[in-house]
């Protein structure tokens, strides 16, 4: 089996050099043909191609007539989300179920509503009988992301109504996965850490009155136990990561694929499979790995201008992975601020006292003021650049002593309330199949029989 997979590598390798060779499109071709390429502008601003009233990212604001960068702000159904976290601060609650509800049905709910809602997740949470054993555990895998859309897909033929696609019927169908994204998250974990790793196989059920974030933690740790600011913490991550508009990679996805008519599930596993792209939901990693090749590289943390070059040589691609970029800098959208990593920061504070971890917070700051002084020194900046949430997401979830192998997933858990309130919008306000136009800029040929190739 090895040497035929050698042996088909090989020719692979030779017909991949045809790709190349065949492949290259003239990178002028897309300035003549005003090709928005990423379907942004030449200036970063996203191409208008749908509406949504589920959130609302806010860069910049007029100022005499023209438009120029401010801080960020994000609104969910129209409320600030610095006022949604506050409002759960101040009542000492949790807000992940809460802001669910609010992204799916556009209103906050009362105390009623609220527990009635809970309670559908927490019946939600268990899986079908044997599922565990026949799915997850029969077929562990080191990715996570592939274990959960997998799963997912899976789901699929235990629904007798999968290809329902009335309201009603998705609505049902997003209110399980919501619930069961943690499930099948660790748990998927929990057997590749088994059967990979060598590790004791955890297998705890759900408890149906906690949280999300609760749930989270007690099904990952073997002892089940977790303190009130880590809980606390993990579910501020969820609420600021479960939208962030109907432009951005994975939630389009929803979009796109929605428009075709398909299910629920081969939706999600669609949008899943966007998530993990380390340039979307994989970001974190990156940045936890750049933080800890500084850690190693950089004697004095404390020494600015040590960390400032060492960020220098990072950005001229000598260090670290060499791409030349300081990971967990700037965003599509946001230019002076991004308003969840500035939520976020107090909190990391907070937990790194508890962890013992001051001096790695205090490099993150660091670092977050001055890279956006390296990267001005090197590249033209238009907008802004600014820490955004993946910045400080990867600290905490290693704080929280969260696996690498579920960053990714918990943003997905935290996500799949936001993707299914756009796969509603967008089969309530369908219309046609999202279809976006590519020119064919290649030359027509006439063919050649084969004994004249």
């Amino acid at each position: 089996m090895r040497d035929r997979i050698s042996k088909l590598s090989n020719e692979i390798v030779e017909l991949s050099e045809l790709c190349l060779k065949n492949g290259k499109i003239d990178a002028e071709l897309y300035n003549k043909y005003d090709v928005k390429r990423g379907l942004r502008n030449l200036n970063g601003k996203g191409v208008l191609t749908g509406l949504t009233e589920i959130s609302d990212i806010c860069s910049t604001k007029m100022v005499d007539g023209e438009e120029v960068p401010c801080e960020g702000e994000l609104y969910y159904r129209g409320y600030n989300i610095k006022e949604l976290v506050g409002g759960f601060i101040k009542d000492e609650r949790f807000g992940f179920e809460e802001t669910a509800y609010l992204l799916l049905f556009g209103q906050l709910p009362t105390e009623t509503e609220l527990a009635g809602f809970n309670r559908i997740l927490g019946d939600y949470r268990s899986l079908p009988i044997n599922f565990v054993r026949d799915i997850i555990l029969k077929a562990p895998s080191s990715d996570m992301m592939n274990t959960l859309a997998r799963s997912v897909l899976t789901l699929y033929s235990y629904d007798d109504r999968a290809n329902d696609t009335s309201i009603p019927n998705v609505l049902r169908q997003s209110l399980e996965l919501i619930a069961l994204f943690p499930v099948l998250s660790v748990y998927g974990y929990q057997a590749y850490n088994h059967y990979q790793n060598g590790n004791s196989l955890i297998i705890h059920n759900p408890i149906e009155n906690k949280s999300t974030a609760e749930n989270i933690l007690h099904l990952l740790r073997s002892d089940g136990q977790y303190t009130e600011l880590e809980a606390r913490i993990l579910d501020l991550a969820l609420i600021l990561q479960a939208e962030h508009g109907g432009g951005n990679n994975s939630t389009f996805t929803t979009h796109v694929v929605s428009s075709s008519g398909t299910d629920t599930y081969s939706v999600v596993a669609a949008s899943l499979g966007s998530l993990k792209g380390p340039k979307h939901g994989g970001a974190n990693i990156k940045v936890v790995g750049m933080m800890e090749d500084i850690k190693e590289n950089v004697k004095d943390w404390k020494d600015e201008e040590e960390v400032r070059r060492y960020l220098r040589r990072m950005l001229a691609g000598e260090v670290f992975d060499h791409a030349g970029l300081i990971y967990g800098m700037g965003h599509a959208v946001y230019s002076l601020s991004d308003p969840r990593a500035d939520i976020f920061k107090s909190f990391v504070q907070k937990l790194s006292v508890e962890k013992g971890r001051v001096d790695e917070y205090e490099l993150s700051l660091l670092i977050e003021r001055i890279a956006p002084e390296v990267i001005g020194e090197k590249r033209k900046i238009y907008k802004g650049v600014s820490a955004n949430v993946d910045f400080y997401s990867g600290f905490v979830y290693q704080m929280l002593g969260l696996p690498t192998e579920l960053f990714t997933p918990i943003f997905a858990i935290a996500r799949i309330a936001g993707w299914s309130a756009h796969r509603i919008e967008e089969l309530i306000n369908a219309g046609k199949i999202i279809r976006p136009s590519y020119k064919n800029v290649g030359a027509h040929r006439a063919y050649i029989p084969m004994q004249e190739r």
